[in-house]
């Protein structure tokens, strides 16, 4: 594998490769790679975990520079020697498109999700805002179709507006149901840059829809995620659901707490879950408070909603 890293301050090169190149030949020695500095640029080549590893070296030189801290041969090794113990810690983890960037589970609770979602090919996810359900989803479904895995990646959402009724959307059918996958996209962009994510969609390897466009699809060989499912009627989850082809797997996401269905009107996400429960080759995870990963005042305003719902 070889990866090409900019820096990030190239005036300050001296201080971050170290007195005659010392620092890169410390991580050259540790990860057993070759490492080149020319042009504003370091390139690594050698085995991909050791790349991953190195990488991971640099970018935290990197971050102290750019802080005014100027690495030592002593802070160096301390680096390298944490990217060696991560190594066990990393085991299961995601890696995706973005360079050097792996994605893994931080609470027990998505650990249990992540195990589900590589063991099950239909895993059912609920929990409250802020536990990962939509990123861990896309973070597998990533990784699934970087490793060929899957052929084909499709997220799909409902467009049910959250209490508020924004009349008539101006632009073509694309523009229109943009703002309803827009949280998708944004998963999306965290794991692959936008050039490629738009090759992507225009060689339909990856296609972000609506669910009422499901309607008489079979899907293959794909990943299929449903987020937002809690704004989905039993109808339309029956009929998603019975898109799944062969070599499919499917992951279905939502809070229970947030439907913006009309009042009164079941759920699909919960009646599925009720119906399907005790099928082989399907899981149900549900994630709690303590699995919220957002900003710390997420957990708090999660449980004080939960307290008092009205």
């Amino acid at each position: 594998m070889e990866l090409s890293i900019p820096l990030e301050q190239p005036q300050n090169a001296a201080v971050l490769f170290g007195p005659g190149d010392q620092h890169l030949r410390m991580i050259r020695e540790a990860f057993s790679l070759q490492v080149f500095a020319r042009e504003g640029r370091i390139r690594l080549t050698g085995a991909e975990k050791n790349v991953s590893k190195a990488a991971g070296v640099i970018a935290k030189l990197q971050r102290d520079v750019r802080r005014g801290k100027h690495p030592s041969p002593t802070s160096v090794a301390d680096a390298i020697g944490s990217a060696s113990a991560e190594e066990q810690a990393r085991v299961g983890a995601l890696d995706v498109y973005v360079s050097g960037q792996l994605v893994q589970p931080k609470t027990p609770g998505q650990r249990k999700y992540l195990e589900a979602m590589q063991a099950n090919d239909l895993v059912f996810c609920t929990g409250p805002a802020g536990t990962g359900k939509t990123y861990l989803a896309v973070a597998i479904a990533v990784h699934m179709l970087k490793h060929h895995q899957a052929k084909r990646l499709i997220l799909v959402r409902p467009a049910v507006e959250a209490g508020e009724k924004l009349g008539f959307l101006p632009g073509d059918m694309q523009a229109k149901v943009n703002p309803y996958l827009r949280p998708l996209f944004d998963a999306l962009h965290d794991m692959m840059d936008y050039d490629q994510i738009r090759r992507f969609m225009v060689g339909d390897l990856i296609e972000v829809i609506p669910l009422a466009f499901m309607r008489g699809r079979t899907l293959n060989e794909s990943i299929i995620i449903l987020d937002e499912a809690q704004n989905t009627t039993p109808a339309q989850m029956l009929m998603f659901l019975t898109r799944m082809g062969n070599g499919s797997k499917m992951i279905v996401t939502g809070d229970s707490s947030q439907s913006d269905l009309e009042d009164g009107s079941p759920s699909g996400l919960s009646d599925a879950i009720r119906r399907l429960s005790g099928i082989k080759g399907l899981a149900s995870i549900e994630l709690e408070k303590s699995d919220i990963v957002r900003h710390k005042l997420v957990q708090n305003i999660v449980v004080a909603y939960g307290e008092n719902p009205k």
